[in-house]
């Protein structure tokens, strides 16, 4: 028998968020399913409503990235079995769980205009998880049990060869940073991966993964940000590195015999990060700007007329990208492997966003019931 009650996060208001009772959700179409949640994560989004920027009633349970095991379905999920799990001892050869399904942060159907084009972000009958806005949103993943709508279209089955703590990275962030770096870099002829200059502007857990993401398909990627424990993991992964304070367009010009980026990747979602971007563009140059902006952008027509600048904005279609940015994190994982480093309890919820808010740590994976041993998983992938 399901339990009645379950735990969840849950926004209270401004900077505030707690641990509370919540009704174990309950199936409500045929093509729904209820997830026992094994990880789930603190994303850089969680932080616009946590911060205010997105004015959201309060009183939603939190959360887009997780992953865990089916415990009910509808009658309509037929790809899915019911706790279909490798058994203990493949688990413990393998040195990491292995769980049933992925979940991207947006439900889709798989059929309407958008998702038969591979478009699934705009999905005309999807829902997005653990927000309030806009009105197709369904209760987060920060929570023991959570209901999934149109899982036959949206569930991943696990893949093999990766931990359970970094598969949370393939419902948002790793697909992301894939997408932000592969809309213009991806399939460069040999010249122009060899000559381009890409940009990561934004060293973030995104910012990481595009990082990642952009130096499979071209030579040189520098990434700047203003805090020097990022730029610093940049520069690990093979990214060139630049401090905010010290005129970044300047030395992106001077690396380009003043011609400026061919693509600048922006993952920060602020108006001056975004023009940061134009001014260091050449002209003819690809801005990718994966931000979630929640302020009047300063441009005008002149700018853009004056530059042939082209410029790509939304929401990564995380559905209809999945296996081949899955492909990119297979091949390169042990260079984001530190993004997942840090476990916590889903009770220590509250402390945790105060954390990630603050900047003290690069990501929060929340373990939920039985799992592998904290970072275990992680360090096996390292």
């Amino acid at each position: 028998m399901p339990p009645k009650t379950m735990r969840a996060v849950v926004l209270k208001g401004d900077y505030k968020v707690a641990v509370e009772d919540r009704p174990y959700p309950t199936l409500q179409q045929p093509t729904d399913a209820i997830l026992k949640v094994t990880s789930t994560a603190l994303c850089g989004s969680d932080l616009h409503f946590y911060r205010g920027h997105l004015k959201c009633p309060p009183d939603f349970i939190c959360g887009h990235e997780f992953v865990g095991e089916i415990v009910e379905k509808g009658e309509g999920v037929k790809s899915f079995e019911i706790g279909d799990q490798l058994a203990e001892e493949e688990r413990n050869q393998a040195d990491m769980i292995e769980i049933q399904v992925v979940v991207p942060f947006y439900a889709v159907c798989g059929t309407c205009f958008y998702c038969s084009r591979g478009l699934a972000s705009r999905c005309t009958n999807g829902f997005l998880f653990g927000n309030s806005v806009p009105a197709n949103t369904v209760d987060g993943g920060q929570a023991e049990y959570v209901r999934c709508p149109l899982a036959e279209t949206t569930f991943v089955k696990t893949p093999a060869g990766i931990p359970e703590e970094m598969l949370v990275l393939m419902a948002d962030i790793f697909p992301t940073g894939y997408f932000a770096a592969a809309r213009y870099l991806k399939g460069l002829n040999e010249r122009d991966r060899k000559e381009f200059t890409a940009v990561v502007v934004g060293c973030g857990p995104v910012g990481i993964c595009a990082i990642t993401s952009a130096l499979t398909m071209v030579d040189t990627v520098y990434a700047i940000d203003s805090i020097p424990e990022r730029l610093e993991e940049a520069a690990k992964i093979g990214a060139k590195t630049i401090n905010l304070n010290d005129n970044p367009v300047q030395k992106i010009k001077e690396a380009t015999n003043g011609r400026g980026a061919d693509v600048v990747i922006e993952g920060v979602g602020h108006a001056d990060a975004f023009m940061l971007c134009f001014d260091m563009i050449r002209p003819f140059g690809k801005i990718s700007s994966i931000g979630v902006h929640t302020e009047q952008l300063p441009l005008n027509g002149l700018l853009c007329y004056g530059k042939n600048v082209e410029m790509a904005f939304g929401r990564c279609p995380v559905r209809s990208i999945f296996e081949e940015a899955l492909e990119v994190l297979v091949q390169e994982q042990k260079k984001v492997a530190f993004l997942c480093g840090k476990t916590m309890s889903l009770e220590d919820a509250p402390r945790a966003y105060e954390e990630f808010e603050q900047r003290k740590v690069h990501k929060i994976v929340f373990k939920i019931g039985e799992g592998v041993e904290v970072g275990k998983a992680v360090e096996a992938a390292k």
